[in-house]
Formats: structure tokens, C-alpha cells, sequence
């Protein structure tokens, strides 16, 4: 496209286009924030660390901007494979992004140990790498007292690398619509990437499979191991307008499927009963779920999955 020709809405409104790069800790709020700003679930949320695994684009209209959310998996020191993979794919979202938000849990924060190392490390690393005009977003702070806040806030302005500080509770949605308006109206201007009716990039086959963890975890965080994924193995539309869709849970273990299982299947069923009432409030038809669970121990080690996810195996 020619530089002087640029697209225009309906109403001749020139049109903008820009990715966000959302950084920041496990649980700082990150998936929670990316679903606000979308206005509806793109990304998984639970209260177990690093449920985010992959880059996950969530998309937002604003005005006639169009803002396309890069979820990241939350940023801390990896040990295992599937770690340093998720944390290579969230440094690796700031290559698409116009614009990076780091987003930090303020009642962590401001604690008696202060800001975190994670948080700290990805501060550091933005640094040393040149970054600037970073949107820094205080998450939670209706759980913190306003001196504190504002002490905390004062400080990590002086990291000298943050534009514009917002403070936020992304699971009250409270602050969100003003970090929507101040994105809106600094994206590049450009044609729209996705449809104006679309809120994601990812597969429904992968988000349903996705919600369905969520569920595992938020029913069994305290038990489960973070070594479970799910898979959507069949999505068959059916004649009279439902769905039924076959999905697998894997485990690492024998012991874990008891665990999923539950006694006399109880567990399975409220995971399964909760994953279906989500998916048939996103997918505006009835859904007819089958889950099904398999012992796989070295599945954290099969490259294939790692495409899948759009992750790099070797990082």
C-alpha cells in the first residue's frame, strides 16, 4: 500500500492498527487483563502459575483502532524444557509489538520483600535491551492503601523506561477502559489485520481445550501438578445445531488420573459440566462434551506439541 494512501472507516475516520506486547510475572494479571480488554475469554486464567503457555492474540476494537493483544506466558527464571520454551515465546512477543505493557501485581509488590524478582529480572532485561515509552500497569491496587501505591508507583517510574503508568484491577475491570482509549489513540495508523468481529486468533479447537485446563486447575490447583495438558482430539458439528466435542486430558501419572478422576468420577464430572457451560456461552449453541483421560509422561517432551503451541522446542 502506497505511504499516502491510508484506509478509512465508514464515517472517512482514518483506521489504526497496533500490536501490545503484555509482559510481566506469573499471575500479575496478565490473561486477566488481555480478557478485559477483549471483552470476553481469549485467555485462560487460574490461580496456578504459568497457565498461559503460549503467545495467545486477543483482539479489541476501539474507536476505529483495532488492538491486537499479545498474552505472553508469565516471565521468571525456567528450569525444565516446556519453561524455557514458554519464557523464549514470551521475549519473543516483543518482536510483533508496537508498543510492550509490563503489568505488576502491586499487592506482591508491596510486600515486605517488595517488588519481585521476576518482575525486577524483566525490568532489567528491558533496559539493557534499549526499551522505552514501556506502559507500566499496576494490577490489584484496590488491595493496596493509596500511600503505598503511590510509593511503589514513584519508584519504578524512576526505572526511567515507562511512558505512562496505569493503575488497574483487571478482574473488576476498573482502570481497563482508560488503558483501551490511550492504546487506541497511539496505534499506527493501517488496515485493520483481523475481521472487525473477530476477538482471537487462536483455533476453537485450541481454546476449547484450553478452557477445559482452566478447569482442571481450578478444581484441582492445590492437588495437580502443572504437568497437564488437554487436547481437542474430535469437533463434530451436529444436524441440529450442537456440537459435540471429544477431548483428552493427559497426565503424567497414574496416581494424577485418580486425581482427575475423582471419587466415582465426581471430579471429571464438575470439570466437565464447568467446561461445557463456558464453551456454550462463547459458542452461542449446545455442546455435548467427552473427556477422557490418558497416563503420557513424557508428553513436556513431544516436539510436536511444541508447534502446536507455537513454541520453540530448542529454546
Amino acid at each position: 500500500m502506497s505511504d499516502d494512501v491510508i484506509p478509512t472507516t465508514q464515517d472517512d475516520a482514518p483506521t489504526r492498527c497496533g500490536f501490545v506486547a503484555v509482559l510481566g510475572a506469573p499471575n500479575a494479571g496478565k490473561s486477566t487483563l488481555t480478557n478485559a480488554m477483549v471483552g470476553t475469554k481469549v485467555s485462560i486464567v487460574s490461580p496456578k502459575v504459568q497457565t498461559t503457555r503460549t503467545r495467545i492474540r486477543g483482539i479489541a476494537m476501539q474507536d476505529n483502532s483495532q488492538i491486537i493483544f499479545i498474552d505472553t506466558p508469565g516471565i521468571f527464571r525456567p528450569k525444565k524444557r516446556l519453561e524455557r520454551a514458554m519464557v523464549a515465546a514470551a521475549w519473543a512477543g516483543l518482536a510483533d509489538a508496537d508498543t510492550v505493557m509490563l503489568v505488576i501485581d502491586v499487592q506482591r509488590a508491596s510486600g515486605k520483600r517488595g517488588l519481585d524478582e521476576d518482575s525486577s529480572s524483566i525490568i532489567e532485561t528491558l533496559k539493557k535491551n534499549g526499551y522505552q515509552d514501556v506502559i507500566l500497569v499496576l494490577n490489584k491496587v484496590d488491595l493496596v492503601n493509596p500511600p503505598v501505591l503511590l510509593d511503589l508507583a514513584a519508584k519504578l517510574h524512576a526505572e526511567g523506561i515507562f511512558s505512562e503508568v496505569f493503575m488497574i484491577s483487571a478482574l473488576k475491570e476498573r482502570g481497563t477502559a482508560d488503558i483501551l482509549r490511550y492504546l487506541a489513540s497511539r496505534a499506527p495508523l493501517g488496515p485493520y489485520m483481523f475481521p472487525e468481529d473477530e476477538v482471537s486468533d487462536l483455533p476453537m479447537r485450541m481454546l476449547a481445550a484450553e478452557i477445559t485446563r482452566e478447569k482442571v486447575f481450578l478444581k484441582l490447583y492445590h492437588e495437580l501438578p502443572y504437568s497437564i495438558t488437554v487436547e481437542t482430539d474430535k469437533w463434530t458439528e451436529r444436524p441440529d445445531g450442537s456440537v459435540k466435542i471429544d477431548q483428552t486430558i493427559f497426565v503424567a501419572r497414574d496416581s494424577q488420573k485418580s486425581i482427575v478422576l475423582g471419587k466415582g468420577g465426581d471430579q471429571i464430572k464438575h470439570i466437565g459440566a464447568a467446561a461445557r457451560k463456558e464453551l456454550e456461552e462463547i459458542l452461542g449453541q449446545k455442546v455435548h462434551l467427552f473427556l477422557f483421560i490418558k497416563v503420557r509422561e513424557d508428553w513436556a517432551e513431544d516436539r510436536a506439541r511444541y508447534s502446536e503451541w507455537g513454541l520453540d522446542f530448542d529454546a
